[in-house]
């Protein structure tokens, strides 16, 4: 049970992270400056970028010369640029803060109940989101909703890119039975290659040079096990090495964090300049069913597991964390979320780092509660666009497969489409039909990286609240707990 809970210590200021990361980047200067909070800045660049690109898509179209230099040449670099600066940090902060946190538990039981809480409470929301997602894509039916020609001019569109994605999910070999496939997807062979990005099968590789997190997430875990049974007097040099590299990829976080406003402004405007407003017209429906879907798990089901479970108000809860979701929905990115998620839970919502650590950085990777309604909305979708009708069995399957995937997926911008073209391969739905919705994707991408990331969020203050730590308050770091560093003042 946790000890250092105080009532005498003074609540945690909501914009707490917010206010660190607007100081000079020497903490100790007396004249911090003063301006607009990090995340009514990142507002802002998001207003402009969608604002500039939709004006640009409408005046030019997506296609013209000069908008295509433009952000082939200017904004697109610039938003990478944040992107990969931010997944450069994940690899060492994850496994740094994995390690430290799972030592300061310091129990093996304290783990395992921390560890099967996050479980059952992912399995039980992921549940919940598809079931979301298939309720609604059955009695809206936005499939039967797009018309012939609709249909024929985005399939002839979007053709070159699907029939890509289509050849690209055959050449990753055949799928292994569900249990295998679990073994393979969190245990690894190789941590080392795993970290390096290196795929188990090269010749059978659509991608390299991506970490796998599950598996540096069980390398790390394994690890912080370890330390716990060893005594902490051989522990200790590792155990402080690696705060100070959690220590300095946390100020990493910040100076990268001063640049999002104007990565943020050129992120969106890649995205609406391209394609404009006009394919959300023509699949309205299907994004109405997708985004009806993520606002009543956002706002629903969230909202009452804060309630009802952290002990918290919703209100103060979405305030609390406003950065972290700014940043989710213009990243499209879980992983590239991580960093800035650890920072803001901890200091804004008062989440121990022990739990933070574990929670959040499996549930990165782990809890896609999004990706798993948007899978089920869409592989819905296309099954009635194509003129199947799926009966019980086969949609409770895709309830199946959909958890399953949300596990497997990984936490980069539209890396559910490959598990999508399984998906619809193995209820007898031409994947060729994903090209329908590539032109959307990218959008309801970053609606769906928003509900993930939020979902790991309540997933850590739940656990962190059964656990007995009081939220909103301050606590000591987990290496106080692992006997090697002293609290501090």
């Amino acid at each position: 049970m946790p000890t250092d809970n105080d009532n005498s210590k003074p609540p945690i200021d909501a914009d707490a992270f917010e206010r660190e990361v607007t100081t000079d980047l020497d903490d100790e200067t007396p004249d911090k400056p003063k301006g607009w909070p990090l995340h009514t800045r990142i507002l802002i660049g998001l207003a402009v970028g969608v604002v500039a690109g939709v004006a640009v898509n409408y005046k030019f179209g997506g296609d013209h010369p000069r908008v295509v230099w433009f952000i082939d040449n200017i904004t697109q670099p610039i938003g990478q640029l944040f992107l990969r600066l931010l997944l450069m940090i994940v690899v060492p902060l994850v496994f740094s803060s994995l390690v430290v946190g799972v030592a300061g538990i310091g129990d093996i039981r304290k783990l395992g109940r921390v560890g099967l809480k996050s479980f059952a409470y992912c399995l039980v929301i992921s549940a919940i989101s598809v079931l979301i997602g298939l309720t609604l894509a059955n009695t809206i039916k936005p499939g039967t909703r797009i018309d012939a020609t609709t249909k024929a001019a985005l399939e002839q569109r979007y053709g070159t890119d699907a029939s890509k994605q289509v050849e690209a999910a055959k050449k990753a070999g055949t799928v292994p039975s569900p249990l295998m496939q679990v073994v393979e997807t969190i245990v690894p062979t190789n941590p080392i290659a795993a970290v390096a990005g290196v795929p188990a099968n090269p010749s059978a590789a659509t991608s390299g040079g991506t970490p796998n997190m599950l598996h540096l997430m069980f390398f790390a875990l394994i690890i912080g096990i370890a330390i716990t049974l060893i005594p902490i007097s051989v522990t200790a040099p590792l155990l402080r090495g690696l705060e100070a590299l959690y220590e300095i990829t946390a100020k990493i976080i910040e100076i990268i964090m001063r640049f999002a406003p104007y990565a943020v402004a050129c992120l969106l405007f890649n995205n609406t300049a391209r394609f404009g407003l006009d394919l959300l017209q023509a699949l309205g429906w299907f994004v109405v069913t997708v985004l009806l879907g993520l606002s009543i798990h956002m706002f629903g089901v969230y909202s009452l597991s804060i309630y009802f479970l952290s002990k918290m108000s919703p209100i103060d809860f979405f305030r609390r964390i406003k950065t972290v979701i700014l940043t989710a929905f213009s990243t499209s990115s879980s992983n590239a979320t991580l960093p800035t998620a650890l920072r803001v839970s901890e200091e804004n919502l008062g989440v121990p780092q022990e739990i933070n650590s574990f929670v959040l950085t499996v549930g990165a990777t782990a809890n896609q509660n999004g990706t798993a309604l948007y899978e089920g909305v869409t592989v819905l979708f296309l099954a009635q666009l194509a003129g199947i009708d799926l009966s019980l069995g086969q949609q409770l399957m895709v309830v199946y497969l959909a958890i399953l995937g949300g596990i497997g997926t990984a936490g980069v911008p539209s890396g559910s489409i490959p598990f999508i073209i399984g998906v619809l391969v193995t209820i007898g739905v031409n994947p060729a039909l994903i090209a329908i919705i590539l032109g959307v994707d990218r959008i309801l991408d970053m609606c769906r990286t928003t509900l993930n990331v939020v979902g790991d969020i309540t997933a850590a203050t739940y656990v962190a609240r059964s656990e007995g730590y009081e939220l909103l308050k301050p606590h000591q770091p987990a290496i106080v707990h692992a006997g090697v560093a002293m609290p501090p003042g």
